[in-house]
């Protein structure tokens, strides 16, 4: 069965319309850094970055070329520690929410 729309397009529609899924999409990407999953890490962030701000808005915000914030979260992208949390510093304060970490069997 074909596909009948794009998922990208798919992703940014639902992002437009529920908050709280661009919220989960973001947390989701940062719990996968934090569990040494980089490459899902990057899917997710990517995913959110085309959902919502877009990479042209996001590079213009953060002084850095958007081709080369797309490298940084691309497959093969290996992105610095500092440019890695500074695009998920705007992206949370883009949404204006803030996490934190818990050890895990903490409430």
């Amino acid at each position: 069965m074909a596909l009948t729309r794009n998922f990208k397009d798919t992703v940014k529609a639902r992002a437009e319309r529920d908050p709280e899924f661009r919220i989960v999409l973001l947390e989701e990407a940062l719990d996968a850094f934090l569990n040494a999953d980089l490459d899902t890490g990057k899917v997710l962030l990517r995913d959110y970055v085309n959902a919502t701000v877009g990479f042209e808005q996001l590079g213009a915000q953060l002084h850095k070329s958007p081709k080369s914030l797309m490298r940084m979260l691309s497959e093969q992208g290996n992105p610095r520690a500092d440019n890695l949390f500074a695009v998920v510093a705007h992206l949370k304060a883009h949404e204006g929410v803030s996490f934190s970490v818990q050890r895990a069997g903490q409430s």
